[in-house]
């Protein structure tokens, strides 16, 4: 294709790293005493440390369909992870923020793991705004013998650990494109499962012993990914173009803290320091969608500076575009706002309410659903028969671990299930209560009957879009 040129003389770069299952304790300038995590430190010294930000979404799938789109994960499709379900999948008609960097003269690149579409090369990066594209379709990779995809072709591997892989990747796109704008969205796998790193890194923790093997294993994880980060950061110096290039970094979700395996087959609780929070990936609840985030632009935000107010993963595509300067704007609208004049001091005006639902397949009205208005929560809990992931789906994520990609049909039936009745909303106030232990909806029952048809009149109007969707969407 023939790439319009940038329209401003003094572009912004911008790279957006994405890690996968990391937690709000997960980092040292997040509170974690004992995992040692100095670049990403370094760059909450550099920037704005974000101390109220949220997720779309505790399940990676949805949450980077929303980031990707700027819109809640409900009306492009991506109701869940399970690619042979389509579920998946952003709607065709959705623009990606890639899409509209690229429109706008910059090169747009990828490194990682996208699960946002995985048997159909009409959902792959390529195809939705990215110029280049290395890693993998599917929800999970070995870290030693992974296959990827780079540019639609596959790569097998040679031993190296991804996590440095995905670092090469992207100093290496830095260094081919420093002299032009560019987007580039490191999504870093780690540290989802499975449980792998070298073992020196690992070393360091068994010597803490305070950690079980599992979670040894995962800090080892984050450290390798953090030394991979300050390789990006370097390769911004030695090019020159530090200054004026925005650096994002986040979570797709909450942690895992449940168990999980290490190679050798043992299983271990994965409980570990995740702030004042409860719940998980998954959950709702704080713990599984208020996550980190850290963003530096030497150019034009302050160092060292801690951010209180609500910010949503749906704020970052219009955030990122008006920082660019690119001003061209999709046919569908952004549920998320442009945070930067707060940022800067101009303005102190973002959404007060903000909303979430997630559960498995058809999405379940007041199942692990939540609304914010202000410091005020609203939170509907799980029903468990609705948040079941059936074997076959686990079967095929375990089995493009080893498998090249290939295209095909996905399976649209639906899955049948009884799902019981939905329990009482509860309240919190997360300005005085941010771990929501003191449930306040029966002393306050008109605040909840406010909050809940408003949570209620946002799901059905997100559904209902979704159901508007236009066969393309899932293959259909």
């Amino acid at each position: 294709m023939t790439r319009p040129m940038a329209t401003h003389p003094a572009y912004t770069n911008v790279i957006v790293i994405v890690a996968d299952d990391l937690g709000y304790g997960d980092l040292g300038c997040f509170g974690n005493r004992y995992l040692a995590t100095p670049t990403l430190d370094r760059l909450a010294g550099e920037g704005v440390v974000f101390r109220q930000h949220y997720s779309a979404s505790p399940l990676c799938g949805p949450a980077r369909a929303a980031f990707l789109t700027g819109r809640y994960n409900h009306r492009t499709g991506a109701l869940s992870v399970e690619s042979n379900r389509g579920l998946d999948r952003i709607s065709l008609r959705e623009t990606t923020v890639a899409d509209l960097f690229r429109s706008a003269g910059y090169v747009t690149g990828m490194v990682g793991k996208w699960h946002n579409g995985l048997f159909d090369l009409t959902y792959h990066p390529n195809r939705r705004g990215f110029d280049e594209f290395a890693g993998f379709l599917n929800g999970g990779m070995d870290y030693y013998a992974w296959i990827l995809d780079v540019n639609g072709r596959p790569r097998r591997s040679n031993g190296r650990y991804l996590t440095d892989v995905f670092t090469d990747e992207g100093v290496a796109f830095i260094e081919r494109h420093r002299n032009e704008p560019f987007f580039l969205y490191m999504a870093y796998n780690a540290p989802h499962s499975p449980l792998q790193a070298p073992g020196p890194e690992i070393d360091v923790y068994r010597d803490i012993a305070r950690f079980n093997e599992g979670v040894c294993r995962l800090y080892a994880m984050i450290h390798r990914m953090d030394t991979g980060i300050a390789r990006l950061l370097d390769a911004l110096d030695r090019a020159g173009i530090a200054e004026n290039t925005l650096v994002l970094f986040t979570s797709d979700n909450g942690p895992w803290l449940g168990n999980d395996r290490v190679p050798d087959g043992r299983t271990f609780p994965m409980q570990r320091y995740n702030g004042p929070f409860r719940g998980m990936k998954q959950d709702v609840l704080e713990g599984g969608i208020r996550v980190p985030a850290i963003l530096r632009w030497p150019a034009r935000l302050p160092a060292g500076e801690a951010n209180d107010t609500m910010v949503h993963f749906c704020d970052w595509t219009p955030t990122l575009l008006a920082a660019a300067g690119v001003t061209t704007r999709p046919p569908l609208p952004h549920d998320g706002v442009n945070i930067l004049p707060v940022l800067q001091g101009l303005s102190d005006a973002l959404p007060s309410q903000r909303f979430w639902q997630f559960n498995r397949y058809e999405p379940v009205p007041n199942c692990n659903a939540a609304m914010r208005d202000g410091p005020w929560k609203l939170y509907w809990p799980r029903i468990p028969e609705a948040m079941a992931k059936l074997e076959i789906d686990n079967l095929w994520y375990r089995g493009m671990f080893d498998t090249p990609h290939f295209e095909t049909p996905i399976d649209l039936s639906p899955v049948a299930r009884e799902v019981s009745d939905p329990g009482e909303p509860e309240l919190y106030n997360l300005d005085d209560d941010p771990a929501e232990s003191l449930n306040l909806a029966r002393r306050y029952p008109e605040r909840v009957d406010a909050m809940r048809r408003e949570l209620e009149c946002w799901f059905d109007a997100v559904n209902a879009e979704r159901r508007a969707l236009p066969d393309t969407w899932r293959g259909a």
